[in-house]
């Protein structure tokens, strides 16, 4: 009789508690603070302070935080699905029949190539290597919005100028410190004054440059889960497949 009535009294502490661990923790978050390690001191106040709306006009912070899985292909060469919250990336190269899953915090990873999975340990770490630093680019032509305030970020405030097509736009300049694989960039960044939207980027490969190497829209916003994203354009080459959930199928990663 005992066990008997210890088994159920068992079974529903264990019940609630799955329960309770398979609920997703929601973080308040209130404004747009900084990431740590944000250049605050060095930014301009004004520059935050157009960051802060642009990350409204996405969605808000909240609705950013709370998407955890972002999925895009990039260029039509590659694609991705990233797990924001877990830390964990899944690049697939068609042309290559390659598969490459990285731990972003570690930067260590699987690689299957043609349905095989590699194990010599240096090639697995040059592939994790190179799927690592396209995460990086791949993923900032999609959400860099998103990530004016990151850490090691300085914000300046440049003015007002036109895009290519013509709109007037407030300027910001994001440049980097000791963040990325490439730290020396520079970013131009308009945003359009009416809707506080990104529309457009100038891409300068040194913070010293004083040309840009190319600049490209960032047309035709639309949203995905609660968030608006652009797949962005370049010389005919854009953003597809785009894609935001908050459940996975456990053997993605």
């Amino acid at each position: 009789m005992i066990r008997n009535t210890l088994y159920p009294l068992a079974l529903i502490a264990f019940l609630i508690l799955i329960g309770c661990e398979s609920t997703p923790k929601v973080i308040e978050i209130v404004g747009n603070p900084p990431i740590e390690g944000f250049n605050a001191a060095a930014s301009d106040e004004v520059a935050i302070a157009i960051a802060d709306e642009v990350m409204e006009a996405m969605g808000g912070r909240q609705a950013w935080e709370s998407s955890r899985y972002i999925g895009w292909t990039f260029f039509g060469r590659r694609s991705h699905l990233w797990d924001k919250e877990g830390g964990m990336n899944r690049m697939v190269v068609p042309s290559d029949s390659l598969s490459v899953i990285v731990d972003l915090k570690t930067k260590t990873g699987r690689v299957t190539r043609g349905g095989v999975e590699m194990t010599n340990p240096d090639s697995v770490a040059t592939y994790v290597e190179q799927a690592y630093r396209s995460w990086i680019n791949d993923s900032y032509w999609l959400v860099m919005p998103f990530k004016l305030k990151d850490s090691g970020v300085t914000l300046k405030m440049v003015g007002q100028d036109t895009t290519t097509k013509g709109v007037q736009a407030d300027v910001l300049e994001l440049t980097f410190a000791d963040v990325g694989v490439t730290p020396d960039n520079k970013y131009h960044v308009y945003v359009d004054k009416t809707s506080r939207l990104v529309t457009q980027w100038d891409y300068f490969p040194s913070f010293a440059d004083t040309s840009a190497r190319f600049q490209s829209p960032w047309p035709n916003y639309k949203k995905y889960g609660d968030i608006l994203l652009s797949g962005g354009q370049i010389a005919g080459n854009q953003l597809t497949d785009i894609s935001v959930s908050n459940t996975l199928d456990e053997d993605v990663f």
